[in-house]
């Protein structure tokens, strides 16, 4: 699933190509990707609305629009092509297509049909789901050790299973918070509870550490994702402890080991991330 650094890739891709057009038609082949508002109301809203800007919150794609904002989720698999209206397309996989210019279109490719669209005025779209429940961003200057505390003190769950959740830090996805842990040395397995003021600063700290450095370089190509076609994430060659299951630890040479937390692949080095 493309977490904040894919997330934030595509959305630069797109203001390079997409700012300051306008949508002059919406074509929907699968009406279960648009959640709100109805399905005609959607393209009837949308016609007629310029790309002002493109935004992120954590792993959701927002296109400011003159009256609207467009809130889009890629889920497992979805993806976005600017191309001539004219192109061919893999269209049994191409759920959305809006007409831009009356030349271009951007198509929203989705195999597994998981993807969101919302719709929602300007003035509601924060305070209205999927948006309204979400924490703070990474790099949110607000995330500190004192905003932490009173959400995590009390948690039995592992940390692994709470850096997934959304409600209290955004945008990371599986794969960054293995690599988050690695770098904090802490335990995907310990729990929340457990951990120290330290622990708390180290992961903020490594959190923004990992997450620029997987944004310069385009997000982590693994199985389908690409921030636009022919273009591979970079960060695949950074990975510490993710994929590497059975090979040595680039700090103490300990293999890897490939764990399950909550029906999610864990990868950590068991000598530098130790229970406490």
């Amino acid at each position: 699933m493309p977490e904040l650094p894919e997330v934030e890739t595509v959305k630069r891709i797109l203001l390079k190509n997409i700012k300051g057009m306008t949508i002059t038609d919406c074509l929907i082949f699968t009406n279960k990707i648009i959640k709100y508002p109805t399905v005609d109301e959607f393209s009837q809203q949308i016609i007629g609305q310029t790309i002002n800007n493109i935004e992120r919150k954590g792993k959701h794609l927002l296109f400011i629009l003159d009256d609207y904002v467009l809130i889009s989720h890629l889920r497992m698999e979805g993806k976005y092509y600017f191309v001539d209206k004219n192109s061919d397309g893999d269209w049994k996989h191409i759920m959305v297509a809006f007409e831009l210019n009356k030349q271009y279109q951007l198509r929203y490719h989705d195999t597994r049909k998981f993807g969101t669209m919302h719709l929602y005025p300007k003035n509601i779209y924060l305070t209205t789901p999927p948006l309204n429940k979400l924490g703070l961003e990474p790099f949110d200057p607000r995330l500190t050790v004192e905003y932490l505390q009173p959400r995590w003190m009390k948690k039995t769950q592992p940390i692994k299973t709470t850096l997934l959740e959304q409600d209290t830090i955004v945008g990371i996805g599986n794969i960054y918070a293995n690599e988050i842990l690695f770098e904090s040395r802490i335990h995907p397995g310990e729990k929340t509870k457990n951990l120290t003021i330290s622990d708390y600063q180290n992961i903020i700290d490594n959190t923004r550490k990992v997450l620029t450095t997987a944004i310069n370089e385009g997000g982590t190509t693994i199985a389908t994702y690409h921030p636009e076609p022919g273009v591979d994430g970079k960060f695949l060659q950074h990975l510490k402890v993710h994929g590497r299951a059975n090979q040595p630890c680039y700090v103490c040479q300990t293999l890897i080991t490939k764990d399950f937390i909550n029906g999610r692949g864990t990868y950590y080095c068991s000598n530098c991330q130790k229970l406490k």
